[in-house]
């Protein structure tokens, strides 16, 4: 039996542990049921030692549970940064981690065969050319290294710009301070804030989604994608059933929602000739397919059309068609004013129309009204009438009414007897 190991391989594997007790909380060992118990418990010990200050057990009658609690009020930084910082490394990683880069800094340039004779020689430690090599081209790419040509010889030096351009620049800590804080991919600026030894003692954030740190991977793929105008293949995990789908898409925008942080990936699906959007923390990996010529149209089809978007779906009942919702109010005049400001602040573009006195209607146009119904149900009480061109959104929120009649007993008579005309 192999021995538990804090670190880890598999990022995407922990992320999702992590977004169960972070998101949904409250399981026990049994409720995990992707997974043998022995992987539930693996996570839940690296969990509990990278954020132990917030781990919550509770007990129930079905056994423990543990979940996380954060007041981003209270916290300086995000403590889902310490994910990111956990990958798992052999002996040979970390020893040619620090002995290159030590080597390398006197800034002179050298090849493969320079650098592991210097390591023997300096430093007394024997590597294979090609795993010094790998390991220089693997740092490339992470943008430690600089890799440059001078005939058929291939050379590498250290990139000390970013360092001696922070070092050069202490007022940069205000700004990364703020950034970790507020910002996509808070956690570059999180280790740079490491590498100048400093914290935040400056900010808090009232209202803060740590969780979403773990998407940021996925959105930095998704970002270089549409900075390359790439098509992109989507692995999508389903939320409601756990099944596991591909998608092709043109990624054009990421769509933040400001009630609940999550973000959103559009992007136009060619197989179908039409916009759809993609939650985040449902896509597990992001490859980059060839590159469109069609997305500068695209994009500029998709901006006409975001004015008729209530939230994110280009696909309501009608299929693509825009369909139409008709909403009638009673607001008591002047008394009640707050209401029709409260309709024009919030209706997103849609007519507001007084048609009698303490009566206004409010008209619009939408892909999908469906959307819709948790902001027209806090109107209850006031609408009059509601109509849509989409009869199962109108259908659907007169069903909902005649249910919360009778879990709270209402008797639709006397409803229906109201001096005003309201509906509740």
């Amino acid at each position: 039996m192999s021995d538990f190991q804090e670190l880890i391989k598999s990022f995407p594997k922990t992320r999702d542990y992590v977004r169960d007790f972070f998101v949904y909380g409250f399981k026990t060992r049994n409720d995990f049921t992707d997974k043998s118990p022995r992987t539930y418990d693996n996570e839940r010990r690296r969990l509990e030692s990278w954020l132990a200050p917030y781990v919550r057990k509770d007990y129930t009658s079905d056994g423990s549970n543990i979940s996380l609690s954060m007041d981003s009020n209270l916290l300086d930084s995000n403590p889902l940064f310490q994910v990111w910082k956990t990958k798992s490394f052999t002996d040979n990683d970390i020893v040619l981690h620090f002995l290159i880069l030590d080597l390398l800094q006197d800034g002179n340039a050298r090849t493969a065969e320079e650098i592991t004779d210097a390591l023997l020689g300096g430093y007394e430690a024997l590597f294979d050319i090609q795993t010094v090599r790998r390991k220089c081209n693997s740092y490339v790419k992470e943008g430690l290294l600089i890799k440059n040509k001078r005939g058929r010889t291939v050379l590498f030096s250290l990139d000390n710009a970013l360092a001696r351009w922070l070092k050069s620049n202490e007022n940069i800590k205000d700004a990364l301070t703020f950034y970790q804080m507020a910002g996509c991919l808070g956690i570059v600026a999180n280790l740079l804030l490491g590498q100048l030894d400093s914290r935040n003692q400056s900010f808090r954030v009232k209202h803060s989604f740590f969780v979403h740190t773990l998407e940021d991977e996925i959105l930095l793929d998704l970002l270089n994608a549409m900075h390359k105008k790439e098509t992109v293949r989507l692995e999508i995990k389903s939320s409601r059933n756990g099944s596991v789908n591909t998608a092709d898409c043109i990624p054009l925008q990421i769509f933040t929602s400001t009630r609940s942080g999550r973000r959103f990936l559009c992007g136009y699906i060619k197989r179908t000739r039409r916009f759809s959007c993609f939650r985040l923390d449902t896509v597990k990996r992001v490859a980059p397919l060839e590159t469109d010529g069609d997305y500068d149209d695209l994009l500029q089809k998709l901006n006409q059309n975001r004015k008729y978007l209530w939230g994110v779906s280009f696909q309501g009942q009608g299929g693509g068609r825009l369909e139409k919702l008709t909403m009638t109010l009673h607001a008591k005049e002047p008394d009640e004013n707050y209401i029709v400001d409260r309709l024009k602040r919030e209706g997103r573009g849609g007519a507001v129309t007084k048609t009698a006195p303490d009566t206004y209607r409010y008209e619009v146009q939408v892909f999908d009204c469906n959307e819709m119904l948790p902001w027209i149900r806090t109107f209850i009480g006031r609408i009059i009438s509601l109509k849509c061109t989409c009869k199962a959104v109108e259908q659907r929120f007169y069903r909902d009414l005649r249910t919360m009649y009778r879990m709270y007993q209402i008797d639709e008579k006397t409803r229906e007897g109201n001096t005003d005309g309201t509906v509740f």
